[in-house]
């Protein structure tokens, strides 16, 4: 396959600069139908591309819940197999989907009491 055949089967331009990641989701319609799970492999402030369980077609407006955005509308732009393109309705912030799990604590309070006395060389009994 040339380059240029490989941009044109990739679907509309995108017009946001794009995040690698793997974050998982599930997806649904607007009325909550469950259309199964999907893997985020980029995500941008105005849409995402995914892996999903099944394949999910062009055209529909769906529903997923993003870590640390929450729920996010959109339109599927491009469907091929079990890969889609979402085009958000609204855009987001993606670096929020970076962020730890827990809020602005989590790290610290990630580690468990005792083991964070273990670590500062206290004892406790």
């Amino acid at each position: 396959m040339d380059d240029q055949q490989d941009i044109s089967d990739r679907g509309p331009a995108r017009a946001a600069p794009r995040d690698s990641l793997f974050l998982l989701t599930t997806l649904s319609t607007p009325e909550g139908a469950p259309l199964g799970k999907a893997r985020v492999r980029n995500l941008s402030a105005t849409g995402l591309m995914a892996d999903c369980e099944r394949a999910v077609p062009a055209g529909i407006h769906i529903v997923c819940d993003l870590r640390g955005v929450g729920k996010v509308t959109g339109m599927v732009a491009w469907s091929r197999e079990e890969k889609i393109g979402l085009a958000f309705d609204e855009p987001i912030d993606p670096q929020l989907a970076r962020k730890p799990v827990g809020g602005a604590g989590a790290p610290h309070n990630a580690v468990p009491d005792y083991l964070r006395a273990h670590q500062h060389g206290v004892k406790r009994r």
